[in-house]
């Protein structure tokens, strides 16, 4: 990789930070709650799981106590993946689904019949029994003084709020409106946010780890809500969940190694397109240049073709992830793009065989990356009264026709959006990564990896980069701080581009940090992203 270029060359809202204790997700106060258990002793697993639990009550757009997530982690020694996505309630079909709503290609986007068993607390009191060093009950303390004295509205939140606020498809949802419209409307910039109820069931979260909301009395609370709204969703549904612990799949990258969580995410879509493009000596091309952004967004595409087709829950999958990565498969595929021309591509044959992110690093080298989602902004719509739980709607990832490997079954997982990212090189942690926003999210990881690696950027440089976002056929969207060159070439090559000015809801936001050396010697530098309103703390 080139040195750091540590003059960013684009107009920023942020330098980057160096620290040997380092925490950085968007928005300050669960920033914080991660720095305090730093402070109290903990280590980056103690503050990831406190800025997560923080994090459902400052960003409740993005992501809740009914949440999913995943997590990839170095200890010090060794690489972990944790995937906290849950399963189908045992009584969904397509059966299920055709008998109550009719024929259609896929599950409700909203309402009980879009949530699966949430996981996100199932992967805090994992992360905490393997790796934590504090009481669990402590993580949940920065967030329960939050959700009961409040917080001011921040600017995106609220307008990601507001933006719900008028949906009908949301709003009518049981329990909505009560828990996130108490005014009759959503709360306006700098006016103080408070939610009763999730106070409590972060305290009893806290008290029995985590078995209250699973196996007691707040699980009897969520089957109960079901049952009253015609939810197939039981207390033997979340019983029966556990987190799974996972190998993270592995693909080099000129000296490199990206790291994601296997299927059922589609981290392996960043790795595809990475693996494309390794033919290509993109370092040698102008990195706003026509030339390198045209590369990438056909890499994108071929990568998207086939994550598509094929990922889905491992037990249901056609294909291996190894086999989707084959180096020989990926060099075949990116014989398919035309230097001159966008296209649209369809899945190869491999050979046989709403969201909000954080990481975390402390000084004696462990790092976390860790991503946490209610999918589509406010997920299913649904919140528990009285608890505060508001439930993920990523049911809707499923689809019903029968020959899919992504179907819906009992107990099997959908295909997931959200992917945290993880970098090495020679078996050593460099940098633990990620970026939100639907499929925004693999296309960030290779914007970003080969700003930083085929050019040098520095990672507060690659975050204020101007970015592209594959849609679908040779439909594209492009920031306008994209050189106007730029886009006046890929134009030519018949990419059909929208350039949007208010770029943060379009082309994600990512936050960084990046290993310099032994961390007991050099530490960290952390990175966050100005779309939203991302914080990095260093302690």
């Amino acid at each position: 990789m080139k040195p750091f270029d540590w003059v960013t060359g684009y107009p920023s809202l942020r330098m980057p930070m160096f620290g040997r204790n380092c925490v950085a997700t968007s928005h300050a106060l669960a920033a914080q709650a991660g720095i305090q258990m730093l402070q109290a002793g903990g280590n980056a697993v103690d503050a990831a799981i406190a800025t997560a639990a923080a994090k459902t009550v400052t960003e409740p757009c993005s992501n809740g106590l009914g949440s999913d997530a995943f997590c990839i982690l170095w200890d010090g020694k060794a690489l972990h993946g944790l995937n906290a996505s849950g399963g189908a309630p045992a009584a969904w079909s397509p059966d299920y689904f055709l008998r109550k709503y009719g024929p259609a290609e896929r599950t409700p986007m909203r309402g009980w019949d879009s949530v699966t068993v949430p996981g996100a607390v199932g992967a805090w009191v994992a992360l905490s029994e393997r790796f934590g060093r504090l009481p669990f009950a402590d993580l949940m303390q920065p967030a329960i003084r939050i959700a009961e004295h409040g917080y001011l509205a921040p600017v995106v939140v609220q307008q990601k709020w507001a933006a719900a606020a008028g949906i009908e498809a949301i709003t009518r949802q049981p329990g909505f409106a009560e828990f996130f419209l108490p005014r009759g409307r959503a709360p306006d910039v700098g006016e103080l946010v408070t939610f009763p109820g999730a106070e409590r069931t972060l305290r009893l979260i806290g008290e029995t780890k985590g078995e209250a909301f699973y196996r007691g009395e707040i699980a009897e609370a969520i089957a109960a809500h079901a049952r009253a709204h015609g939810g197939a969703m039981t207390a033997a549904d979340l019983a029966a969940y556990r987190p799974e612990w996972v190998t993270p799949t592995a693909k080099d990258y000129h000296g490199y190694t990206l790291h994601e969580i296997p299927p059922n995410g589609q981290g392996i879509a960043a790795q595809i397109a990475l693996g494309i493009l390794e033919q290509f000596d993109l370092g040698s091309l102008p990195v706003d240049g026509p030339e390198a952004q045209h590369l990438q967004i056909e890499a994108m595409k071929l990568a998207f073709s086939d994550t598509y087709r094929y990922v889905a829950d491992p037990r249901g999958m056609e294909v291996t992830p190894e086999a989707m990565l084959d180096r020989a498969y990926l060099a075949e595929r990116a014989k398919l793009i035309d230097r001159n021309r966008a296209q649209v591509f369809g899945p190869g044959k491999p050979p046989a065989g709403g969201t909000i992110y954080l990481t975390a690093a402390d000084e004696s080298g462990m790092m976390v990356s860790f991503i946490q989602s209610n999918f589509m902004g406010f997920g299913s719509g649904v919140v528990v009264p009285g608890w505060g739980i508001s439930l993920q709607n990523r049911g809707y990832g499923f689809v019903l026709d029968p020959a899919s490997p992504n179907v819906v079954a009992p107990g099997k997982r959908p295909f997931h959006t959200i992917i945290p990212g993880f970098l090495t090189r020679d078996g050593a942690p460099v940098m633990s990564f990620g970026v939100m926003g639907g499929n925004m999210q693999p296309q960030g990881h290779v914007q970003t990896l080969v700003r930083m690696i085929d050019h040098g950027q520095n990672p507060q440089a690659a975050c204020d980069a101007p970015r592209w976002r594959v849609n679908e056929g040779l439909d594209i969207n492009v920031e306008a701080a994209m050189p106007r060159a730029t886009l006046d070439r890929l134009k030519a090559l018949g990419h059909r581009l929208e350039v949007i000015e208010d770029s943060y809801q379009d082309f994600g936001a990512g936050q960084f940090i990046w290993r310099m050396g032994d961390p007991a010697v050099e530490g960290y530098v952390a990175a966050s992203d100005p779309r939203r309103d991302g914080q990095a703390a260093v302690w």
